[in-house]
């Protein structure tokens, strides 16, 4: 999958698949729905992408290392923080994203639709 020239290629996205929660994979086993990148020319990569909901749960914990502690122990200001960046990330538009991130936050599905109302009111 890797041979000199393209390990900065590698390298540098690497941190992005992984944010994703994508896997690498060498071009030649790239399957239908996998995202093959090409350097100069040369498939060097393929990304496997993760299911919606497996790149909620990844969002989810990259806030939580991010913030340092578990979601549910932030206040109410950081988690309506929280809910608004989600939003913005689409996380309200995969199935059970609601009760997803309401168990991640500690909170009821009511108090995210409040977060998400108040929001839109704002």
């Amino acid at each position: 999958m890797t041979g000199n020239a393209d390990e900065p290629f590698i390298t540098a996205v690497k941190p992005l698949i992984d944010a994703m929660g994508g896997e690498m994979l060498p071009p030649d086993e790239a399957g239908a729905d996998d995202v093959v990148l090409a350097w100069e020319g040369v498939d060097v990569v393929a990304v496997r992408l993760p299911q919606l909901a497996d790149s909620l749960d990844h969002i989810l914990a990259a806030m939580e290392r991010k913030q340092g502690k578990p979601l549910a122990d932030l206040d109410r200001k950081a988690k309506q923080e929280v809910v608004r960046i989600l939003e913005a990330r689409g996380a309200f538009s995969v199935r059970h994203g609601v009760e997803t991130v309401a168990g991640a936050l500690g909170v009821s599905r009511f108090t995210v639709y409040n977060y998400l109302n108040r929001e839109k009111e704002g």
